[in-house]
């Protein structure tokens, strides 16, 4: 079901803007935040109690991963008007396709379909940003390495730049890496060089998850700075992010959602094969930062293009532990598949 964009855009417009200045502070804490989510998470993802024990211990060694600083954070969308406008709408994103060929909840098929069915594929992506939940709010203030991990706990694996960027551009061809490039080079002169290469080959077949031009009002983008948010402070900068899913046109063809806006996601960037995720490595490559965030239809930080890849702002290893973080920067994870048992559940399937 298609929305109409400029009168969704001009709702969520001025509920940003009375949301942003008008707000009264919210009266939870981030631990309170955090038995909220935990609860969502293990209800609608089916976690068992190891997984949480995991994800929990994951989240206790932080002191600002979370759905954004509670005291400081202004959503422009509530999770129950996400819900209430996508009833209003008949809209639901549950898809059993999509959960047969996964084996899990709110992902979809990574593929060609050039030359592939969703029953090809290989790997799946979250359908939403973590928790991967539609009409809740992206978990931000994560570094990579946090995220990595998170997503082992939950049976899934950081994705490599490719697949998001396939993901978005509505195809997964092969890995695309420059790996001659980075012989002999330094991590960021390798970043650099295959990242200049990179965006060369696919600067004149620019797109974004939803088509091939920039759209105002289309995705979660419409949002603002706290107004004292000059850097990137934990304690002067809001997580002003929309629900999950709350733009149902914000989508790519593969139906993976909010690729552009509300959160910038951590991705894996490998600088040969033995780092790409897709190919089992758990060492892993350097940060990339994919997507943009809440923000971008005042203001474009930077290029967001689906296959456009950014400089090595903030970079390091994805396994380090100092990796960076920050109040709009989140992650969705993928999942390797095993071809026979998708193989196998597509020919008995009735």
């Amino acid at each position: 079901m298609r929305l109409n964009c400029r009168r969704l855009a001009i709702i969520v417009g001025l509920s940003c803007l009375i949301g942003a200045l008008h707000a009264p502070a919210m009266s939870e804490s981030l631990s309170e935040q955090h038995a909220a989510l935990f609860e969502q998470l293990q209800r609608i993802h089916g976690l068992t109690d190891v997984q949480m024990k995991t994800i929990r211990t994951i989240f206790s060694r932080s002191s600002t991963i979370g759905q954004g600083n509670p005291a400081i954070t202004r959503h422009p969308v509530t999770s129950e008007e996400c819900r209430e406008r996508l009833e209003h709408r008949s809209i639901r994103y549950e898809n059993k396709e999509f959960e047969r060929i996964c084996g899990a909840k709110y992902m979809a098929p990574l593929y060609d379909p050039a030359n592939e069915s969703a029953e090809d594929a290989k790997a799946c992506i979250d359908q939403f940003e973590f928790p991967d939940i539609p009409c809740a709010y992206p978990v931000i203030w994560v570094r990579a390495r946090e995220a990595a991990e998170i997503c082992s706990a939950m049976g899934k694996r950081l994705c490599d730049a490719h697949e998001w960027e396939g993901a978005c551009a509505g195809s997964l061809g092969p890995p695309d890496y420059r790996f001659d490039l980075a012989r002999g080079a330094s991590p960021g002169g390798a970043i650099h060089q295959m990242q200049k290469a990179h965006n060369q080959a696919y600067s004149s077949s620019k797109a974004w998850s939803y088509g091939p031009t920039y759209q105002r009002g289309t995705c979660a983008a419409s949002s603002v700075k706290s107004p004292q948010c000059g850097g990137g402070s934990w304690t002067q900068c809001g997580s002003n992010t929309f629900p999950a899913g709350s733009f149902p046109d914000c989508h790519s063809t593969l139906q993976v959602y909010d690729l552009n806006g509300n959160a910038a996601e951590h991705m894996n960037l490998p600088l040969n094969e033995d780092q790409m995720a897709s190919r089992g490595s758990t060492t892993l490559g350097y940060t990339e930062m994919k997507g943009s965030w809440f923000i971008f239809d005042t203001y474009r930080a930077h290029e967001d293009w689906c296959r456009w890849r950014a400089p090595f702002w903030h970079g390091s290893r994805v396994m380090d532990a100092s990796s960076h973080s920050n109040y709009h920067l989140g992650f969705r994870c993928c999942k390797t598949l095993r071809t026979d048992m998708v193989r196998t559940s597509a020919k008995t399937s009735p």
